[in-house]
């Protein structure tokens, strides 16, 4: 069975075994994700074919990650499989999957 798991220093932020691969990002659903460790920022992105893209930062302790992670609230038709789906940078935290 398909697993994923996303760490920064070891502590898991997010672990599922239902995700989204999307352009080799790994996308977990929002029930997956830590949510007391991330706070919304008010960083946008645009892509042409998934839509406006909304940022969290990760707070760990006194470690601040800003925009480390993003997610879809309003997903374009071809992207619907991952609105409000959690991705995070691979540059600020750690992303595995098995299969």
């Amino acid at each position: 069975m398909p697993h994923a798991k996303a760490e920064v220093a070891g502590r898991v932020i997010a672990e599922t075994d239902k995700y989204e691969v999307v352009e080799g990002n790994i996308y977990f659903p929002p029930s997956s994700v830590n949510q007391s460790l991330l706070t919304k920022t008010d960083h946008t992105t645009h892509c042409p074919w998934k839509g406006d893209a909304s940022y969290y930062t990760i707070n760990l302790d006194k470690t601040e990650l800003k925009n480390a992670a993003w997610y879809y609230p309003q997903a374009k038709e071809k992207a619907k499989n991952i609105e409000n789906y959690v991705a995070f940078y691979k540059n600020m935290v750690t992303v595995t999957s098995s299969e």
